[in-house]
């Protein structure tokens, strides 16, 4: 089964590697300086008063540490990479970048609607969770080896990590890490499959 049925004319470009090199180099630059930081991650009072709006982009490519940059430059790495051969390059930036920048707007909103003006949001993960769905969902066979040790199918890990922020988002659990943003990577995901494939990732989720 292959839900790709209307992309651009196919090419393969490391994509996801060329990603990865600019996520490591922005994270450089802010260890380098800081200060840098509130420039790049996404904060509503700076989008509203500062008009800093490039930080609908640039929250995707800065980090927080370096175990932050570390599992998502590993994730990007091992569904980005198949999920981009699969897709071609430039239907997988558009998906990776579309993805992103709309899970940091609705996160934007939903900070600034809630009065939450001191968040700084930054990091991969709202991207990552559509290319995780999308690897599940074009791969739905595969089988990952959580932690090394368990073996999941990718459409039970990709659900089961999406059950378990959806209880994080409700409960607080995991407090400091954007939930919401990660459901909206994958939830706009979702759509992406829904409007340019024509394609439900359900029914290649559940394997029928």
């Amino acid at each position: 089964m292959n839900p790709i049925r209307k992309p651009f004319r196919y090419r393969y470009d490391n994509t996801a590697l060329y990603l990865i090199g600019i996520n490591i180099l922005v994270y450089v630059m802010q260890r380098i300086n800081p200060s840098l930081t509130s420039y790049l991650a996404l904060n509503p009072v700076n989008i509203i008063r500062h008009h800093f709006y490039w930080q609908f982009v640039t929250y995707m490519f800065a980090h927080g540490g370096l175990s932050h940059i570390l599992f998502n430059m590993l994730a990007l790495f091992m569904f980005g990479a198949q999920v981009e051969r699969r897709m071609g390059s430039r239907e997988f930036l558009v998906y990776y970048m579309s993805a992103g920048i709309l899970a940091g707007v609705l996160s934007f909103v939903i900070y600034w609607v809630t009065g939450a003006y001191g968040v700084f949001l930054l990091g991969a993960s709202g991207a990552l969770f559509a290319v995780q769905l999308a690897y599940a969902t074009l791969f739905p066979d595969a089988v990952i080896y959580l932690w090394g040790l368990l073996p999941l199918k990718a459409p039970v890990m990709v659900l089961g990590f999406t059950a378990l922020e959806l209880f994080s988002s409700v409960t607080g659990f995991r407090s400091g890490v954007a939930h919401l943003t990660h459901l909206a990577g994958f939830a706009f995901g979702w759509v992406y499959f829904l409007v340019r494939f024509g394609a439900n990732p359900w029914k290649y989720l559940r394997g029928k």
